[in-house]
């Protein structure tokens, strides 16, 4: 028997499942299509745990509640602390000047021959040294393993809210078709370039194009990702390839001869302020809205929607309808 319903199987959903389990409740979770995949705007994250340059354009609670997302994480997949690098062409110094002002937490990277010796040839650098990266599909399989050894499974099937008794957490995203919420588009590139090698994740601003690359195993880089103000969940379009690769290329040179072996795209859903939170309905939690964070901010919902639960305690993410 279970004592609360997860709707969803994403990031926020399997998230939510870990941290009720280990608050000693036993969770059911629910998805349409089953284990995490390509159907789910989770598989197609960065992974990056970088608060400090969210905070450029984030609001200072996703800088304060990302900060504990990599203890998280450690708990159930391998996290990699390496900091993250900020780059700007000489052209573009002055988006560098503008983005040191606007966070915390880094110092320049006069060392940047001894931190990524393939970006020497780089002036202007930005050295994040506290943040963090996983890789996303690697970590929701983990997640996966470590419910299944709590003995919660994921049981594939379509339901909603209404359709089951007791307290729900509805995870689905865009799917729960909550009135405030919209949809913001991202693309990203999977890329085989062995020749380079960079051991953390870099940020490469632009006025127009800014770019991050997330390093991979096996010489694969992650390359991301625009962000439109759409619903369109069609493809990769030719303009986000061309920029994304374009992009690259400028940090880069060597990533012209790269091999292309995917691309991807979806929609992630978000609120009017671009923070995620935990909507409590009668019965029903909704998480949702982790925009660009999801990695990043689905612990904090996870774990508030635990203490709301278990506790009573309403945190700064809870909001009573």
């Amino acid at each position: 028997m279970s004592d609360i319903t997860i709707i969803g199987a994403g990031v926020a959903g399997l998230c939510a499942a870990y941290a009720l389990s280990k608050a000693g409740l036993t969770p059911r979770l629910i998805d349409r299509a089953g284990a995490p995949g390509p159907h789910g705007c989770s598989w197609w994250a960065g992974g990056m745990l970088a608060p400090f340059c969210e905070g450029a354009v984030a609001v200072p609670v996703i800088v304060a509640h990302g900060q504990r997302a990599a203890s998280f994480w450690a708990e159930v997949t391998e996290v990699t602390h390496r900091g993250s690098l900020v780059l700007a062409l000489q052209r573009d110094r002055v988006e560098l000047d503008r983005f040191a002002r606007r966070t915390s937490g880094h110092r320049v990277a006069d060392d940047l021959a001894a931190l990524e010796p393939d970006l020497a040839h780089h002036k202007s650098a930005l050295f994040f040294g506290a943040e963090a990266h996983l890789d996303p599909r690697r970590a929701l399989s983990d997640l996966v393993a470590a419910l299944a050894a709590r003995g919660v499974e994921i049981e594939q099937g379509e339901v909603t809210p209404d359709k089951i008794a007791g307290p729900v957490i509805d995870a689905r995203g865009m799917a729960a078709d909550l009135p405030d919420l919209r949809g913001v588009r991202g693309e990203m590139v999977v890329l085989r370039a062995p020749e380079i090698e960079l051991s953390r994740p870099v940020r490469l601003l632009h006025p127009r194009h800014p770019l991050y690359i997330v390093p991979r195993a096996g010489g694969l880089f992650m390359l991301g990702a625009t962000q439109l103000e759409s619903s369109d969940r069609r493809g990769v379009s030719a303009r986000a390839v061309l920029e994304l690769l374009s992009a690259a290329y400028a940090l880069d040179a060597r990533f012209a001869e790269a091999e292309v072996l995917e691309t991807g795209a979806d929609v992630r859903p978000a609120f009017a302020d671009n923070v995620p939170r935990v909507s409590v309905q009668g019965r029903v939690l909704h998480l949702n809205g982790l925009f660009r964070h999801g990695y990043l901010m689905a612990p904090a919902l996870a774990t508030q929607a635990a203490d709301y639960l278990t506790r009573g305690i309403k945190g700064d993410l809870v909001h009573e309808d």
